[in-house]
């Protein structure tokens, strides 16, 4: 167990209701002092609990630089951690209750977090501008000093050439790009190099199309169609207007720091042995293709592949896949659950009522919740923000997982500019609605984009909330065991009956069976990627077991008597852990051995078909056959003299005597010819 870190909180000169007691209570850290000015006045505070080891909280990150700049000073020995409670839960005109909210961000702060595995990126510094005219050439003047600039204009009509040129130009037309950061691959059409001697302007030679070259960087000042899928988060690529000058500037100054050596975080883990993608070159489930905005995952014969060096962290994959076969990594699914638990238990624990919970990023939904705790009501008191790197990430589970923990309310804040974003996120919010409204439970699930923060208070504070009692489960084993054990408890707390009806494309359901088609081939049993459908050895049974099923359609696809179709639906109880027969039949005996072979119907319609209507099978005795095991067969057939494996009859060698006999039948034709 981790050890219990000590906390500093600060009023901030009074423009917050603490109370250091009630919050001290909740966290089980006894009466907490509350500070009225932490980071000027009561400065030696800070300072007598950094100089002694172990974990620090402190409840303040707008001056985290200065506290951080005296720890280093004089090499303190604590590990400080900051937490921001002021635009979070202190500034808000629900002054009552602030302080319950705000023993639930510490408690979080409290909790340990698992860091991310981490892959090393490198980059050279050879960077590629590309654009028109003017603009660009200047782009690239300013960048050449700090990075080894080439310039490729797709158009240089206004171009002046200055009478010291310290990068390469060509002219052409980026045809594509591929890789990321590092690792560009690029294609180029009418790439062709400027001649020295260019007076006027521009002059090039020796055009050609398809050229091929690399580079760790692109600046994209074309002002076109992006040059790369999910441009916003593809690492090493900019793309600016060329005509805002000041988001140029941003891009040379950002970029002119990458060069070196990088980290970047591993966004997801990737189990091929449960993906349900493809079986037999026949598609499957491809949610996390279809909602992949960054071009990352890619088929890859049966599975898919994931390039973590483009990926994004969007954590649209995670949300969708109905196996867990992909699943988050920045944090993972059970430290993300084990936050969720911790806040509301905290927040319930203080004596807060109806919690809910507003996920959000840093780029978008931070600045949001600031400009609303400074210019506005702030957030209400029973509003808990749920910091993640990207608001996508929350699928049905997690959804699930936040209402069993007691949240009363779901409020998901995401960026406009990422609308591209958003589609697995609002099929999961569809189903997770679905579910709830199956369950006959509470809650109300929000998807919001809108950048106005008076628009996110009205939202907020107008919330039609029911209380809901706090539990807890342990969030360990794959997605589809964790969503049943939210479920389970959800439908526990409403006694709801299953099973409830879901929309197409959920990842939960039933195999339906026409006994009338079903030859029992077991060819679904070969293609299911879940094990949900399996046949009996010896007995001709095919069984299905519901819970196992992600309604991927490998076997409605495979059945070649179209005989299977699909059923979304959930069933939570234990019956749907039980195997169950689709359909079964009498099995057929060979006739000679006593082998059980083959259904009962299949050899009587084999025989009707066969059986004195084709050469083979001509006569009782040969239509037998039909009736034998595949052993019994042949050797039927090979002691009935028509073994179809038997050669001819080994000819006579010929002797000394054959030779003679033979010349003297010649002889007595010729006497009778003379004759």
């Amino acid at each position: 167990m981790s050890e219990t870190p000590r906390v500093l909180i600060c009023n901030c000169e009074g423009s917050m209701a603490l109370d250091g007691g009630a919050i001290g209570e909740a966290l089980d850290l006894g009466n907490l002092k509350v500070h009225t000015n932490l980071c000027r006045r009561d400065l030696g505070a800070f300072q007598d609990a950094a100089s002694e080891e172990g974990r620090l909280i402190v409840a303040c990150t707008q001056e985290a630089p200065l506290f951080s700049e005296i720890m280093d000073e004089n090499g303190f020995a604590a590990s400080a951690e900051f937490t921001n409670i002021r635009e979070r839960a202190g500034w808000t005109s629900e002054r009552k209750g602030a302080n319950e909210k705000i023993a639930a961000l510490i408690a979080e702060a409290m909790h340990v977090v698992e860091p991310p595995r981490l892959r090393s990126i490198t980059s050279d510094g050879l960077c590629l501008i590309y654009g028109r005219g003017q603009e660009a050439l200047e782009a690239a003047k300013l960048l050449s000093p700090r990075l080894s600039v080439t310039l490729v204009l797709e158009d240089a009509g206004d171009v002046l050439l200055p009478s010291v040129l310290d990068f390469p130009i060509f002219q052409g037309h980026l045809k594509s790009v591929s890789g990321s950061m590092g690792g560009f691959d690029v294609v180029v059409d009418g790439y062709a190099p400027m001649l020295p001697s260019s007076r006027t302007g521009p002059e090039f030679v020796m055009a050609k199309d398809g050229a091929k070259s690399r580079c760790s960087l692109i600046l994209d000042l074309s002002g076109g169609v992006p040059l790369v899928t999910g441009h916003h988060k593809r690492d090493g690529y900019v793309r600016v207007d060329p005509g805002d000058p000041a988001a140029v500037m941003r891009a040379i100054f950002d970029m002119g720091d990458l060069v070196g050596e990088f980290e970047k975080p591993i966004y997801v883990n990737y189990d091929p042995s449960i993906c349900a993608h493809s079986r037999n070159m026949k598609t499957g489930c491809s949610k996390c293709l279809d909602v992949c905005p960054a071009g990352a995952i890619s088929p890859d014969g049966d599975l898919v592949h994931y390039d973590t060096a483009i990926c994004g962290g969007c954590g649209s994959c995670h949300a969708v896949c109905p196996t867990g076969a992909v699943s988050y990594a920045y944090p993972k699914r059970s430290e993300m659950l084990e936050r969720l638990f911790t806040l509301s238990e905290t927040f319930v624990r203080a004596g807060g009522d109806k919690p809910v919970l507003l996920v959000h990023d840093d780029a978008f939904g931070d600045p949001l919740i600031t400009a609303s705790a400074r210019f506005g009501r702030g957030l209400p008191a029973n509003t808990i923000p749920f910091l993640v790197h990207s608001p996508t990430v929350f699928g049905h589970t997690e959804m699930m997982a936040a209402f069993v923990a007691g949240f009363s309310g779901l409020v998901v804040l995401t960026d406009p500019k990422k609308a591209d974003e958003t589609a697995g996120l609002e099929s999961e919010a569809e189903l997770a609605r679905a579910i709830l409204s199956g369950l006959g439970t509470s809650g109300e699930i929000v998807i919001t984009q809108d950048p106005d923060p008076d628009a996110l208070e009205t939202q907020l504070y107008g919330l039609s909330l029911e209380s809901r009692k706090p539990h807890r489960f342990e969030a360990s084993g794959g997605k589809r065991t964790i969503t049943r054990m939210a479920i389970t408890e959800l439908a526990r707390e409403s006694g709801a009956s299953a099973p409830i009806v879901l929309p197409e494309n959920a990842p939960y359901g039933r195999v339906l069976i026409d006994q009338e088609a079903c030859t029992l081939c077991m060819s679904c049993v070969s293609a299911c990627p879940a094990d949900a459908m399996h046949d009996t050895p010896g007995e001709p049974r095919l069984r299905f077991t519901e819970q196992a099923c992600v309604q991927c359609s490998l076997c409605v696809k495979t059945c070649p008597e179209n005989a299977l179709s699909l059923e979304p639906r959930l069933d939570w109880t234990p019956a749907a852990m039980q195997p169950i027969t689709l359909y079964e039949e009498e099995p057929f005996e060979c006739i000679s051995c006593g082998t059980p072979f083959a259904t009962k119907s299949t050899i009587e319609r084999v025989s009707e078909q066969l059986a004195g209507k084709h050469w083979m099978f001509e006569g009782e005795e040969r239509a037998e056959l039909l009736k034998m095991c595949g052993d019994c067969r042949i050797e039927a057939q090979a002691s009935g003299g028509r073994d179809p494996f038997a050669a001819g009859e080994r000819p006579r060698p010929r002797t000394t005597d054959d030779y003679i006999e033979s010349e003297k039948k010649s002889l007595s034709i010729d006497d009778f010819l003379m004759n």
